[in-house]
């Protein structure tokens, strides 16, 4: 199975999903930072812009929604993909998700299987991250 290298953002404010999908990223190769807000998000992407972020709608502080577009709005961040993972499944959802800004929509429950195949993904098809897969 091929690995990956880079950074990852994990905003999940559930700590047990944040604790799987860190150890999901760091399985195939990622360099992991999670955080359980917002904010907290927002000050961790200007410190050190990652290569993917992974984040859930729900947040405390700020939801996904505005975080996607805060990373879309910032011409240092905007090539970042951003895969929303949440347990809203309804098509407006997704559809919000993307007029913010995700590059791609996982519903939870999901499996480890479809979280790293959909990273993988998202890192190989952003043409800035094409040496990051090997």
């Amino acid at each position: 199975m091929q690995s990956v290298s880079g950074l990852a953002l994990v905003v999940e404010d559930d700590v047990k999903m944040r604790k799987i999908v860190r150890g999901c990223l760091e399985r195939i190769g990622l360099q992991v930072v999670d955080v359980g807000d917002g904010r907290s998000a927002i000050r961790k992407l200007a410190e050190q812009p990652p290569d993917i972020v992974c984040l859930d709608l729900m947040l405390p502080e700020l939801s996904g929604y505005e975080i996607c577009e805060i990373i879309r709005a910032s011409a240092a961040l905007k090539q970042i993909p951003i895969l929303v993972m949440s347990a809203r499944a309804s098509p407006a959802d997704r559809a919000n998700a993307e007029k913010a800004g995700a590059s791609a929509y996982l519903i939870k429950p999901f499996t480890i299987a479809d979280l790293s195949a959909k990273v993988r993904s998202l890192l190989k098809g952003n043409s800035n991250l094409e040496a990051n897969v090997r």
